[in-house]
């Protein structure tokens, strides 16, 4: 059974940072290609990062370039996102996906919230 459990969310002052964890379990870490996405009130969940198996392929959203920055331990089975210089529209829910051809699995969240 795929596991992804994000944690580090929380309430922090514009200008601030953040890291974000997702420990995954039940599958072959390594073998899938880890994503950050990210909701926020009313819009669409939109793809903010991703970073391949051994890290060589990275990729971000056009809005985070610069301050946000993806990472991964394979020996740990998890995937980081450091997220800096964070403004109000930072503001949403935070998930990790885990994808490998047909399959996708994701976590159950994790709430930040950018506000003075």
């Amino acid at each position: 059974q795929v596991q992804l459990v994000e944690s580090g969310g929380g309430l922090v002052q514009p200008g601030g940072s953040l890291r974000l964890s997702c420990a995954a379990s039940g599958l072959t870490f390594t073998t899938y290609v880890m994503k950050w996405y990210r909701q926020a009130p009313g819009k669409e969940r939109e793809l903010v990062a991703s970073i391949s198996g051994a890290s060589i392929y990275i990729d971000y959203a056009d809005s985070v370039k610069g301050r946000f920055s993806i990472s991964r331990d394979n020996a740990k089975n998890t995937v980081y996102l450091q997220l800096s210089s964070l403004k109000p529209e930072d503001t949403a829910v935070y998930y990790c996906s885990a994808r490998r051809g047909a399959g996708h699995y994701w976590g159950q969240g994790t709430q930040v919230t950018v506000s003075s």
